[in-house]
């Protein structure tokens, strides 16, 4: 084959033009040149929705690269191209913005309420379910998976919460809200507690608001 390749080439053929007919009458994708560019975004956006249903539905540890390509129907060279690996994929695909409210549109004394509202209404949007649950199952036992979970939360509710109580404490009630706000999303969408499952959107924000309430803006000591 390979005295083959060099009459080609001397009959004017390219050599990455020789190496493509051979991959060709091999049948294997030629994953080595970058496709065009709506070609490549669409296979990254085909890459991501399928690594969120994959990490979604069997947690970090169980998903591959290779079960991603699979689902994607993309070859697995193609998913390392584009996120360089696994770590790199997870965190690409589960971009988990809690879209917090601006707190000083929220009466205090309702503070806690509306800021429970606004997590449960925010994790119950059908488009929002699958990231939401590939973070609970990934960070249960992957250090990785915990890490970014820890960090959107850590990150995106410092900030709200300096705003709320000042910047003394906010990563410790943040760290609580967290605890809390997690806790009970494990609870209700993962590990399904028939109890906590079958609350309303009212009994939950009657439960836990007093609770967020006080992590927010009681004293800690």
């Amino acid at each position: 084959m390979f005295t083959w390749m060099l009459r080609l080439c001397k009959r004017g053929f390219a050599f990455d033009a020789v190496r493509g007919i051979m991959r060709a009458s091999l049948g294997e994708a030629d994953v080595t040149s970058e496709p065009p560019r709506r070609n490549a975004q669409a296979a990254r956006e085909r890459i991501l929705a399928a690594a969120r249903r994959m990490f979604a539905a069997y947690g970090y540890e169980a998903t591959t690269v290779r079960t991603v390509a699979a689902e994607a129907t993309i070859n697995p060279a193609l998913v390392i191209r584009y996120f360089g690996s696994k770590e790199a994929l997870f965190a690409a695909a589960v971009q988990f913005d809690l879209r917090l409210p601006d707190p000083a549109r929220a009466p205090r004394e309702q503070i806690g309420e509306q800021m429970v509202a606004h997590f449960i209404d925010r994790w119950e949007e059908p488009a929002s379910q699958g990231e939401l649950q590939a973070l609970l199952r990934a960070g249960i036992n992957h250090a990785v998976a915990r890490e970014r979970l820890l960090a959107i939360f850590r990150d995106q509710l410092t900030t709200t919460i300096a705003a709320i109580a000042g910047a003394n404490q906010a990563c410790v009630r943040a760290g609580l809200v967290a605890t809390q706000m997690l806790g009970f999303a494990l609870a209700r969408y993962v590990l399904c507690l028939p109890d906590v499952a079958a609350m309303d959107r009212d009994a939950i924000i009657k439960a836990l608001g007093p609770t967020i309430e006080r992590y927010l803006m009681k004293p800690l000591d």
